[in-house]
């Protein structure tokens, strides 16, 4: 396996305009110190070491809230022409015209934007300030007049648990492309938060494979969650919903967080630095640092290590480091007991193909310009297996050339069978 950078999450800023009492960052409110933020010209320098390792990889822009640092927009049009798919995590609020315009014009192919209810109060008191959701839902409005891509992020918690189907209902009814559920781990400002429980966690993965039917044309993706593979295998080894995955948590392996000092990080919920950009190039940084090998080369501690699903999901590394101080330990939220007979190893990478290389020439089909350019703007890493399934239908209807429309048809197609990446 390849262990190059497919997501970079970068908290570009600690400067918010909320003060969501989950932050992972502890982010400031407005008027922080950002006295030690990387310059622009630094970003620029990190930039170029990122491509190095892949150029292809997704860039995602987060904070703090990313729109309130003023060279943003600088930031992601250099990272757009460097090849990367840049997109912003944002909660919405400073989304004006202007903005989004702006947003658009500066190469960022997607926007996230957080909702935590659709009751307006309780979203406000989650996020720590009044009118947060009357102004998000202004934000996704504008994103929408634009034309660029948006998804929904929802954080389960004890307060919205039972809200989550009617959320996903709404982010589909919004047009969202995606929705994202992200699964609380208790760190940063939300260390001291009352969790959900293992049990209704394994519930709510249960029910969001059941639901994955019924959203044509969104992808729903649980993160955090590398349990949901096992899940999903348990159901169906063959199940669409595993196409594209490759096993275990991407923390260190594919998947790492840069602080807006410079601080690399396995992931956001994982806070122990392995380096800073300031003293060692990214590149360095990536390929070189011990707790980055260890994480791909995996020797869990506890049930985690002989689990018969310890290549498909291998627990989440963050919450076994929150929960233990040991990052190898076991993932507290894992209900599930293993095998105690003699048991084959379940490794995703001989149920699926990844499809990131080896693409297969097209054949007898065509592809206008336009759809080879939509094409491109899918992840390197699933571009290859998209470009399949897209063949495969224009076979399956007769078609010999494929545009546009046949991309549309071929991915409400497939988004009606496979809607979860985690």
């Amino acid at each position: 396996m390849a262990f190059e950078t497919y997501i970079i999450s970068w908290n570009i800023t600690k400067r918010c305009n909320l003060r969501c009492a989950h932050c992972y960052l502890d982010a400031s409110y407005l008027t922080g110190d950002v006295t030690d933020e990387l310059s622009t010209v630094e970003c620029f320098r990190v930039i170029d070491q990122m491509a190095e390792v892949n150029s292809n990889a997704v860039l995602i822009l987060t904070g703090g809230e990313p729109l309130l640092r003023k060279d943003i927009f600088e930031i992601s049009r250099y990272a757009s022409d460097k090849g990367f798919m840049t997109v912003l995590g944002t909660n919405g609020i400073p989304i004006t015209e202007g903005i989004a315009k702006k947003i658009k014009e500066s190469g960022i192919k997607g926007v996230g934007v957080s909702l935590d209810s659709l009751n307006p109060e309780r979203h406000d008191s989650f996020r720590g300030i009044n009118g947060a959701w009357d102004n998000t839902i202004k934000g996704i409005e504008e994103i929408k007049r634009v034309g660029v891509e948006f998804q929904i992020q929802t954080t389960v918690t004890k307060e919205n648990y039972n809200e989550i189907p009617s959320i996903i209902d709404f982010a589909y009814k919004t047009g969202a492309r995606v929705f994202n559920l992200f699964f609380l781990v208790c760190t940063g400002r939300g260390e001291e938060l009352t969790d959900i429980s293992a049990e209704q966690y394994e519930d709510m993965l249960s029910y969001v494979y059941k639901i994955h039917d019924n959203f044509k044309g969104m992808m729903i993706r649980p993160k955090c969650a590398p349990h949901f593979k096992r899940i999903a295998y348990q159901s169906d080894p063959k199940s669409p919903v595993l196409s594209g995955y490759i096993g275990g948590c991407r923390a260190g392996t594919n998947y790492c967080r840069i602080t807006p000092e410079g601080n690399v990080t396995p992931c956001p919920y994982m806070p122990d630095s392995v380096g800073n950009v300031r003293k060692k190039s990214f590149t360095d940084i990536w390929w070189n640092s011990d707790v980055f090998k260890n994480l791909r080369q995996p020797e869990y501690h506890g049930k985690c290590q002989e689990c018969e699903y310890k290549l498909l999901c291998g627990g989440c590394r963050a919450r076994a480091s929150a929960s233990s101080n040991d990052y190898m330990g076991d993932d507290p939220w894992c209900l599930y007991e293993p095998e105690k007979s003699e048991k084959k190893i379940i490794n995703l990478e001989t149920v699926v193909k990844y499809g990131i290389e080896d693409e297969e020439d097209s054949g007898d089909i065509l592809w206008t310009d336009d759809a080879l350019k939509f094409l491109e703007n899918i992840p390197f890493f699933a571009r290859a297996i998209a470009k399949k399934g897209v063949e495969k239908h224009a076979r399956e209807m007769g078609y010999k050339t494929i545009t546009m429309e046949t991309m549309k048809e071929a991915r409400e197609k497939r988004a009606g069978k496979m809607k979860f990446r985690s």
